[in-house]
């Protein structure tokens, strides 16, 4: 009979001190770049191949540029499309993949982790302590566990409370650098000119508008050492304004973990948010008003068991129409976030509920009059409800959504993304803007809290 034949043992992968360890790092143009000029960018022990990109329309097919790369990479770094991983692996001969984007539910994590070592390469994560950097300001975070839970509103609620107590308040937003990558090392915004100025996305607009409209200035940009020692100068307290549902790129004194009782049990399944909800200071369950008791309960029990040293707290998302009777009796197209919508993964956002509150006749269905690039938004993102995503990341885009809005058969438009929308897109029917507000609920209150941590920063300011 044949004896079965000898296994080989495994060759124990011993580098030479010659030898650079070959780097992919995973990402969708945000915290790859961050994670890359804080760990990488310096370290003579690592060779950066490139960055894969996902998640954004049109980011993939750019190169991180020489200026941002430091001398190590003096042509700078391909970025290629995430589709390609595996034959990227094989043909770079890359020794390890680094993760490095947010908003993935954990069995996401593992299959591209699966992928990579298919394809012979291992597969890590950076965490906090690895990629967070110091400030000399004091320094508060507001992450959450999942798109679209409520940060920007608990941002300006935050940064409201902090104005009104006399101290320099200044933003600094998770990034979003879908253009020139060299222009956008540092970007400040506190005028609407500056967003002109910049060629931002609709995506940046709906997240630095209102900051901007409440006299808030906001930073963002690739560098995000530099960017923070910009902020520095002209700040008393620094927010960070997560994006997605990643943790923060600074240090935290106060950590406000957002969770969301309308995507309950996600504090758990998503990558990273989970880590947020594990190392968060205050726990904010935001939709209170409008979410099953049930599901608030089901938050609160997690928090207890994985954090149970962070304090729990309720918000309501407050919702207003500026003109209620565009909606009341009507049939209305709504209108809503893009990202909330699509790897967000909600059905629905604020434009229902607002069409609920004030009365809409009939929510019309966008799907028959979509255009272009918004009939693949709708075929990828088959959980999508009766709305249409606010979808801009370049011109032909925004001409899509336009003549998309201008073909639906409705009465009037719903505008529930942050953002000004007609300032950009011309529509042909009556429209409302909405807007949505965090309000305390609840004994436990976050306006308390900021409170204490104003107190302690100004007894801070005195000595």
């Amino acid at each position: 009979p044949c004896l079965p034949r000898l296994i080989q043992p495994v060759q124990t992968h011993k580098m030479s001190s010659a030898r650079r360890e070959r780097i992919i790092i995973i990402g969708a143009a945000g915290r790859d770049f961050h994670n890359f000029n804080v760990y990488f960018r310096q370290s003579p022990q690592y060779e950066v191949v490139g960055f894969t990109a996902t998640q954004i329309p049109n980011i993939e097919g750019r190169l991180y540029p020489a200026e941002l790369s430091g001398p190590l990479y003096p042509r700078g770094l391909p970025i290629w499309e995430e589709k390609n991983l595996e034959s990227l692996i094989k043909e770079h001969h890359v020794d390890r993949c680094i993760l490095s984007y947010s908003d993935l539910n954990n069995q996401t994590v593992m299959i591209i982790a699966n992928r990579c070592m298919a394809a012979g390469a291992d597969f890590g994560l950076l965490g906090p302590k690895s990629t967070q950097l110091k400030s000399t300001k004091p320094v508060i975070g507001v992450c959450a566990v999942r798109t679209g839970c409520g940060k920007s509103q608990t941002s300006r609620y935050i940064a409201k409370l902090l104005r009104d107590a006399g101290l320099r308040t200044v933003a600094v937003r998770h990034p979003m650098p879908y253009g020139n990558l060299a222009e956008q090392r540092v970007q400040r915004f506190g005028t609407y000119e500056d967003l002109e100025r910049h060629h931002v996305t609709f995506e940046e607009r709906e997240e630095y508008e209102m900051h901007i409209l409440k006299g808030t200035v906001v930073y963002a940009g690739v560098d995000y050492e530099a960017i923070l020692r910009e902020a520095e100068k002209e700040a008393d307290v620094v927010i960070w304004d997560g994006g997605n549902n990643d943790f923060s790129f600074y240090q935290t004194d106060l950590l406000v973990c957002v969770a969301d009782p309308l995507r309950s049990g996600h504090e758990v399944m998503y990558y990273p948010g989970n880590v947020n909800f594990r190392i968060a200071n205050i726990i904010l369950i935001n939709k209170a008003n409008t979410a099953p008791a049930a599901a608030i309960e089901s938050i609160k029990e997690n928090a207890h068991k994985l954090n149970p040293h962070a304090k729990v707290i309720l918000g309501c998302s407050e919702v207003t129409a500026d003109h209620p009777e565009v909606i009341r009796g009507k049939k209305v197209l709504l209108i809503d976030d893009g990202p909330t919508l699509t790897h967000g993964e909600m059905a629905f956002g604020a434009g229902k509920v607002a069409a609920d509150k004030y009365g809409a006749a009939e929510i019309v269905d966008p799907r028959p009059a979509a255009h272009g690039s918004l009939i693949g938004i709708f075929q990828k993102w088959t959980g999508l409800g009766k709305t249409l995503p606010a979808m801009g990341y370049y011109p032909e885009q925004i001409k899509d959504l336009s003549d998309t809005i201008n073909a639906c058969h409705c009465d009037s438009v719903i505008i529930a993304t942050p953002m000004d929308l007609t300032r950009l897109v011309k529509i042909n029917k009556p429209t409302t803007q909405i807007a949505y507000d965090l309000v305390d609920m609840g004994e436990n209150r976050l306006r308390d809290d900021i409170a204490a941590f104003i107190a302690q920063v100004k007894k801070q300011m005195h000595h």
